[in-house]
């Protein structure tokens, strides 16, 4: 009993954090641009999962590397942080949070779609049912409810912020195949992201590209990008890979999951200042009512 009532702190405060970092995006990219935003954040998880490692006494792992192994990460490092934080963050500056947000949330329903080529797994009926009331939702969200006219707020941004999703369901499925401990795994590949984003904005500098809407580097900026590190992409991990190791089953601390973005459209309201649209909430009803058939009714 006293494990899984550690196991439920550790998975509310996964929720905490994750219900904050939408707003912490878009309040952010007030002062950054998103390739900079995301150079110090990943820049930060790099130290933060690099002193976890220090702590747990798993450095001597990243002596065991294989060239197998620096392979994956540089694969898997390229789906996550860099192409997946590229692509959100560039919809969080085309959307408002509450949209680009929600939107990002289809990741389970994608991964469904990418696991019948990929894992070569079947579709059931409850599946295609649960893809459909999701479905509806992204549209409801993306149209602000406006349903018979379909103009969206913005479609570039959508298409992003649907794309975030299925590069983070791409990035689940390959690191799924990858049994390296984790911790390691996630360094070596924030390691790869950050080598990425790095070489992008020397690439984009040297062909002199006005790429940087704000050069002085504002603190806000920065603070953000800190917060980002340590919470969106450091330890937020480790809590929640320490919630499901200490619950009775992963059942019980996963249904918390879904408070989630709930709790961010109130951060969002509070913290950046958006009204939030009744579609933008009927819409993740949707969305999330999507996720529980494909998970419980998909025998």
């Amino acid at each position: 009993m006293k494990k899984q009532r550690q196991a439920y702190t550790y998975a509310l405060l996964t929720v905490i954090c994750w219900s904050t970092i939408g707003s912490v995006f878009k309040l952010s990219l007030r002062y950054l641009d998103f390739l900079t935003l995301l150079l110090f954040a990943s820049f930060v998880a790099v130290l933060v999962l690099f002193i976890v490692l220090l702590l747990q006494g798993k450095l001597n792992l990243l002596k065991k590397i294989k060239k197998e192994d620096l392979l994956n990460s540089a694969f898997l490092g390229l789906l996550n942080p860099f192409l997946y934080y590229v692509v959100l963050l560039k919809a969080y500056e085309l959307l408002p949070a509450q949209e680009a947000g929600t939107l990002n949330y289809i990741w389970p329903l994608v991964l469904v779609l990418l696991s019948i080529p990929m894992l070569r797994q079947k579709i059931t009926g409850w599946s295609i049912m649960a893809i459909l009331v999701s479905f509806f939702g992204i549209i409801l969200i993306s149209t602000h409810g406006q349903l018979l006219t379909l103009r969206f707020s913005s479609p570039v941004g959508v298409l992003l912020a649907i794309s975030s999703a299925i590069f983070w369901a791409l990035y689940w499925i390959f690191n799924m195949k990858d049994r390296r401990e984790e911790v390691s795994k996630l360094f070596l590949n924030f390691c790869f992201g950050f080598l990425y984003i790095f070489l992008t904005i020397a690439i984009l500098r040297l062909l002199g590209l006005n790429w940087s809407r704000n050069p002085l580097l504002p603190w806000q900026g920065i603070v953000g990008s800190v917060y980002l590190g340590i919470f969106e992409m450091g330890i937020t991990f480790i809590l929640w890979m320490m919630a499901l190791k200490l619950s009775f089953t992963t059942a019980k601390v996963s249904n918390l999951i879904y408070l989630s973005p709930f709790g961010s459209l109130i951060m969002i309201h509070f913290l950046v200042g958006e009204v939030i649209l009744l579609s933008t909430v009927i819409g993740l009803v949707f969305i999330i009512g999507g996720i529980i058939i494909q998970q419980y009714l998909k025998s």
